[in-house]
């Protein structure tokens, strides 16, 4: 049984005893994370990382770690009288973040580089850092809740605020770094965060939440990649299930499964749509609506912090898209960090490069990325 004696994030201590780094990206989120600890009377530091060049950051608007907010950050921090450092962390973002992005395009996938950050940017290196500085724990600002099992771990479960829920970014965060982290906002919905922000007097109050990627300006993610990657923009054919050449393309990073609209074949009788990307032939192949249900998915570098998964499969509840609701499927353990997820009904648009995530109810139990997808019309399982 917990201690009565034992503060908000779980210490047998008084707040001002107990350092907390807060994670600030500048915006409203993670402003109302801090200011609420201060109020607590928590030892609390605020670090903004330097993702990516800030020159190029400062003329782009609603996007997190750029020039602006970092500005912000640090208006907020001396609003709230908190200690704050801005970490330079472009050449890690680059390496670890960007490059990865720009390669996954390449090899005919559709990464979620915000998952990465959070893999090894945020919660690796940024949470060394918090260590370093004697705290006793991080504070970021994501809709997620931790909470203590009966086993005494703690567990990730889905946000308060289905809506806002972040749970789906954060299935890589292992055991070690769940006992570290704390998710103050993860019972809120945003109206709440907002009546915070405002009732604190904070400057990013009316701030509207970053919709892309940081460092892909206005989603033009093909002119990032072929910055990177000069010269990867090798043509060749689109493609129907039949393997029948219907047109040419410029560039397969210029595509993603279950796209509908841009792909530049006309005078088809029905709506085509991307069905697969083949890399090793720079091959976009493209079909009917129905011909994007796939049953079975493939799953590569699986993190798992839930129980063990039995021989005859456990029952699970799979997200594989950030913005599609979760389906019941089966998870079958593989050899080599690998899993298999077989869905109850056909699912569409699965796309390799993204994250399929598994849950128990609001309970994540871990997440890996889609290697591959078996298509329910056999003539694309054999394409």
């Amino acid at each position: 049984m917990a201690s009565e004696t034992l503060n908000s994030l779980g210490f047998d201590r008084a707040p001002a005893e107990t350092r907390v780094v807060v994670a600030m990206s500048g915006g409203v989120d993670s402003s109302v994370t801090a200011a609420l600890l201060a109020e607590e009377g928590y030892d609390v530091v605020g670090i903004t990382l330097q993702l990516y060049d800030h020159g190029v950051a400062v003329q782009k608007k609603g996007s997190c770690c750029a020039g602006q907010d970092i500005h912000d950050a640090r208006r907020v921090s001396e609003e709230l009288g908190i200690p704050h450092y801005v970490l330079d962390y472009e050449s890690r973002f680059k390496n670890q973040v960007m490059e990865e992005f720009a390669d996954s395009y390449i090899k005919g996938e559709t990464p979620i580089p915000c998952v990465r950050c959070n893999q090894t940017v945020k919660f690796k290196d940024l949470l060394a850092t918090a260590r370093d500085l004697g705290a006793d724990c991080m504070a970021t600002g994501h809709y997620v809740q931790r909470v203590i099992g009966a086993d005494g771990k703690a567990q990730l479960v889905r946000g308060a605020d289905q809506g806002k829920d972040q749970s789906y970014f954060l299935f890589a965060t292992t055991q070690e770094q769940i006992a570290f982290l704390r998710f103050p906002l993860g019972g809120m919905d945003k109206e709440e965060t907002r009546k915070h922000a405002e009732r604190f007097g904070l400057t990013v109050a009316d701030k509207p939440d970053s919709q892309d990627i940081c460092f892909v300006p206005e989603g033009g993610y093909v002119s990032v990649i072929e910055r990177l990657r000069p010269g990867a923009m090798e043509p060749g054919d689109i493609v129907d299930i039949d393997g029948n050449v219907l047109g040419q393309h410029k560039g397969i990073v210029r595509y993603t499964i279950g796209q509908r609209r841009g792909i530049g074949i006309g005078g088809t009788q029905d709506p085509l749509y991307v069905l697969k990307l083949d890399p090793s032939r720079q091959r976009v192949i493209v079909g009917p609506k129905e011909a994007l249900l796939t049953r079975e998915i493939t799953v590569k570098d699986v993190s798992w912090i839930g129980e063990n998964i039995p021989e005859a499969g456990l029952p699970v509840v799979a997200k594989i898209r950030s913005t599609r609701p979760g389906v019941p499927a089966t998870l079958f353990s593989e050899e080599g960090g690998k899993a298999r997820l077989a869905l109850d009904e056909p699912e569409a648009g699965v796309s390799p490069g993204q994250a399929a995530v598994f849950y128990h109810e609001d309970r994540v139990l871990g997440g890996g990325w889609i290697d591959g997808a078996v298509s329910a019309d056999p003539r694309l399982a054999a394409a």
